[in-house]
């Protein structure tokens, strides 16, 4: 067993270093007994000393080599040599078995007890190598949890076990069904929206995504592939024996005590078919219009467009960009005893009390256009339509807004200008799209910056951020970062917030409507008159500590 010294302490190596002083070492001793963190988080959180130079004093002072997990695969089976309770508790993982030696990746190589309870548990010798703490966690979250469950029935569900398939309808206690609840189960608890389900060539790969962002979580035997569909599939009232064609349905199941609606989607490919499953969960969503994230500089601008009696507002932006969560806080806003309001969409993700909503049914023949025009029969005061996919919905909605109805709706476009645009070019006539838009709102949806580990930090004088901030170098600029923890998965983000470009129609702009001007000539007089664009309301609450350059840049300005 490779023996480090047990009085070699981590703070004593920082110090001999000449990285920390001694009093900065005082200070993390106290935040330490206060908190119950190990040592080397406290000195970064307290912005003393990064990561990377723990590590490199770590493999230079002590001979420890220092390994790059993000670049290994590291077997499941190896990783759960040891409790998941002991992976956690000592931020360690094995990565390695050779014979009777075990190569342990640690955060912290001193930590001799960490080493011995290892070495208790597998009976093995421990050889420690240097990981980030990050990397360390993303294996452990890899390594347990839903594949648990994969593990132990996998043997029970060979190919030739067809029969087991036949008994999902009616055995609870089957397998299978512990394996696709567990995966839901982890999924609402990550507070993931999507589940997404592919089969590859050799085995079937399980993402969840979180925060927008797609994150692996397991692998299982492609075999077992069949039997989860069918499952899925029986869950969500889909035709089990249909494979050539794709499938939508819907799921009803109550977790962790609350109802959650879950939106199936299958696909057929080449290699199987891909399932992906919308979670809606209420509790994740706050409908209420001060939730979304609008700066004080928009919000009034946003309250002027959904408080007029008449006329159609525009809300735009990519798949998964809020756009429904935005009208329905809006639909929340404006529900009063007097008030009719109506909806037509596709699907409906959120029941309101007081609003009637309708469920499009292309194969019944109700469109959002013949849904459109029977709302209009229904003395409606406010109009919801999900989303202007041709020209005559879009026809429809606007002459509803110009008939004394306040139309609400979405449009797939790039930005606030944009908007108009587009309807022209499907057809709408310029002056009917500037007599009846009030005003277009366009978002992006950018990760908060993780409250439990969030830090603040200066930016470099030669930082190339410091062109997309518009910043002189000479100007000391202060922004915050997360720096990863157990309550964000080691992201540094938890949850998401709204970046906008709200624009409202004035007399100029429907002029230059109606002369058909482009749109860059439509955001140049927009600005003008004193619209924020998104890229400057994320720059702002990048300054206000809410998220980061690096996350305004990946959402909406790529490239740019």
């Amino acid at each position: 067993m490779t023996m480090l010294p047990r009085r070699k302490r981590l703070g004593d190596l920082l110090i001999e270093a000449g990285l920390i002083q001694e009093q900065q070492l005082n200070k993390a001793l106290e935040v330490q007994k206060r908190t119950g963190e190990r040592l080397g988080k406290v000195l970064i959180n307290l912005g003393y000393i990064t990561e990377e130079r723990i590590i490199e004093v770590l493999e230079f002072q002590l001979g420890v080599p220092h390994l790059d997990l993000m670049s290994l695969h590291v077997p499941r089976e190896v990783a759960a040599l040891i409790p998941v309770s002991l992976a956690e508790r000592y931020q360690v993982v094995p990565v390695q078995k050779e014979g009777k030696i075990i190569k342990l990746a640690m955060v912290d190589p001193t930590n001799y007890y960490a080493i011995e309870d290892v070495r208790m548990v597998t009976g093995c010798e421990v050889q420690p190598v240097i990981a980030s703490e990050r990397s360390i966690m993303q294996i452990i979250n890899q390594s347990f949890g839903v594949q648990d469950l994969v593990d132990k029935v996998v043997d029970k569900l060979r190919p030739e076990d067809v029969a087991l398939i036949s008994e999902l309808e009616t055995a609870d206690d089957a397998p299978i069904i512990s394996i696709v609840n567990s995966i839901i189960a982890q999924a609402v608890k990550n507070r993931a929206s999507d589940i997404h389900i592919e089969p590859l060539d050799k085995s079937l790969r399980i993402r969840f995504r979180i925060d927008g962002v797609l994150r692996e979580i397991s692998t299982f035997p492609k075999h077992i592939h069949p039997a989860i569909l069918s499952r899925i599939k029986i869950m969500s009232s889909m035709d089990i024996a249909e494979k050539r064609l794709p499938q939508d349905g819907r799921i009803k199941i109550q977790e962790f005590g609350r109802d959650i609606d879950i939106r199936v989607s299958t696909l057929p490919t080449i290699t199987g078919e891909k399932v992906v499953m919308r979670i809606l969960d209420k509790q994740t969503v706050i409908l209420n219009v001060t939730g979304l994230g609008v700066s004080k500089a928009n919000l009034p601008k946003f309250r002027q467009l959904y408080s007029q009696s008449y006329g159609m507002v525009l809300v735009t932006g990519p798949t998964g960009s809020g756009k429904s969560t935005t009208l329905y806080s809006v639909l929340a806003d404006v529900n009063a005893p007097g008030m009719n309001i109506i909806t037509v969409e596709d699907p409906v993700e959120y029941r309101l009390e007081g609003i009637n909503q309708v469920q499009v049914n292309q194969k019944a023949g109700l469109t959002f256009a013949n849904g459109l025009r029977s709302i209009l029969r229904q003395d409606p005061n406010v109009i919801m339509v999900g989303e202007v996919r041709d020209t005559d919905t879009a026809d429809i909605a606007i002459r509803a807004a110009l008939t004394g109805h306040l139309v609400f709706t979405t449009l797939h476009t790039n930005d606030a200008s944009g908007a108009v645009t587009r309807l022209v070019d499907m057809g709408v006539e310029p002056f009917l799209v500037a007599s009846s838009v009030l005003g277009v709102v366009a978002q992006r949806l950018v990760r908060t910056i993780c409250s439990d580990c969030k830090q603040k930090y200066f930016l470099p004088p030669d930082a190339p951020e410091r062109l997309f901030l518009g910043v002189e170098k000479d100007t000391q600029i202060e922004l915050y970062r997360g720096t990863g923890c157990p309550r964000c998965d080691y992201t540094g983000y938890r949850g998401r917030m709204a970046i906008h470009e709200i624009m409202v129609v004035s007399p100029q702009l429907r002029d230059a409507i109606n002369k058909r001007l482009s749109s860059d000539e439509i955001k140049v007089i927009a600005m003008q008159e004193g619209m924020t664009t998104m890229k400057q309301d994320g720059i702002d609450k990048v300054f206000q500590g809410l998220t980061t350059i690096e996350e305004v840049i990946r959402v909406a300005y790529s490239g740019l």
